[in-house]
C-alpha cells in the first residue's frame, strides 16, 4: 500500500509539473530540436557592450551574462548561443552598455536570424 501510494504521488507530481527537479532544465543544457540558436552580436552602440543577457518570453527569466565576462568593443562582434533547453526560439535581451544604460529587445527569434545588430 505505502509503495502504490508513493507511484500515485509521483505520478501526479509528474503530470503536474509541481516537482522542482523538472520545471527547468538543469543549466547549460541546450535544446534537443536542431534548432541553430547560435547568434553573431553585433555591437553598433556607440559603446562597450559589457553584459549581454537572454530570456525565453515564456519564462521571462533572464539567465547568466552570454558575453561570458569579456566585453564587445563598439563595432565588433561575438557569436552567442542563446539556448536555455526549452526548445523556445523566442527570447528577450538585456544589454548593459558602459556608462550604466540598459536596452531591452523583445520577441527576438534566435532560431530564425545569424547575425543581430545592436543599436541605441
Amino acid at each position: 500500500m505505502i509503495a502504490r501510494r508513493a507511484l500515485t504521488v509521483a505520478l501526479m507530481t509528474a503530470a503536474l509539473g509541481v516537482s522542482g527537479f523538472i520545471a527547468a532544465p538543469p543549466p547549460g543544457s541546450q535544446s534537443s530540436d536542431g534548432q541553430n540558436r547560435r547568434v553573431r552580436i553585433h555591437n553598433q552602440t556607440g559603446v562597450t557592450l559589457q553584459k549581454l543577457q537572454a530570456a525565453d518570453v515564456r519564462t521571462g527569466t533572464f539567465g547568466g551574462d552570454l558575453l561570458g565576462g569579456t566585453p564587445v568593443a563598439s563595432g565588433a562582434s561575438t557569436p552567442v548561443t542563446i539556448d536555455a533547453g526549452t526548445g523556445g526560439c523566442l527570447y528577450d535581451l538585456r544589454a548593459e552598455l558602459a556608462g550604466g544604460q540598459v536596452l531591452l529587445r523583445e520577441n527576438i527569434n534566435v532560431c530564425r536570424i545569424a547575425d543581430y545588430y545592436l543599436t541605441r
